[in-house]
């Protein structure tokens, strides 16, 4: 069975992203797909060196090690597709979502996210409030991982743009809704479609090596 995983880059877990980010779970899920939500403020919280320092190059992961952080890279090593939403902070995405994906050099060492599918998604205090830049943001990150990137659309609805954008509160926004349960159903199809180019070695763990 398929696993999509939603990254909630908010630092808080019942929000906006939060709300946008579940919806779109829940469009994958009636489509018969499993998926796991991970609240990133509290996967950080836990690490004890929350900022990258380069400290070893390539990554060894030990500065996560037997944390709940290298928990959730062990289930991203195993997800057919990705969902992360940011609020808007400053025009790109939270510091939470940002030091997350700094601690993920090892995942790209290993190629491990190569040919999993990504989509992005923002939420912003205004109509207009960087939510396609921190969309973009998020995507640079996709791309450096190696992950096929998809925006919101689908053959059912219409070709989309890049990803869904919300203004809060996000449960109001009903086109920002109808574009994040699209991006869902997006995610999932193509990630279905090539499934074949998700070859990984083993049980699909990532290793400390020391």
């Amino acid at each position: 069975m398929m696993l999509i995983v939603g990254l909630n880059g908010s630092p808080r877990r019942e929000g906006n992203t939060a709300y946008l980010l579940r919806t779109a779970l829940a469009s994958v899920e009636e489509a018969g797909a499993r998926t796991a939500f991970i609240q990133v403020s509290e996967v950080m919280a836990n690490v004890k060196l929350p900022f990258c320092v380069n400290c070893s190059t390539p990554c060894e992961g030990i500065c996560y090690k037997d944390t709940r952080l290298a928990e959730v890279f062990d289930l991203l090593c195993r997800a057919d597709g990705l969902l992360i939403g940011s609020p808007v902070y400053f025009g790109t995405i939270s510091a939470q979502l940002k030091s997350f994906w700094d601690k993920g050099r090892r995942l790209r060492y290993q190629k491990a996210l190569l040919n999993v599918v990504g989509g992005a998604m923002a939420v912003g205090g205004a109509r207009f409030g960087g939510q396609e830049t921190t969309v973009r943001a998020i995507h640079d990150i996709m791309l450096i991982q190696g992950m096929t990137i998809v925006g919101d659309g689908h053959l059912h609805d219409d070709a989309g743009h890049q990803g869904a954008c919300a203004q809060r509160p996000s449960k109001e926004d009903s086109e920002a809704l109808l574009r994040a349960r699209i991006l869902g159903r997006r995610v999932l199809e193509v990630a279905g479609a090539t499934t074949s180019l998700r070859k990984r070695q083993g049980d699909g763990r990532l290793y400390v090596t020391r």
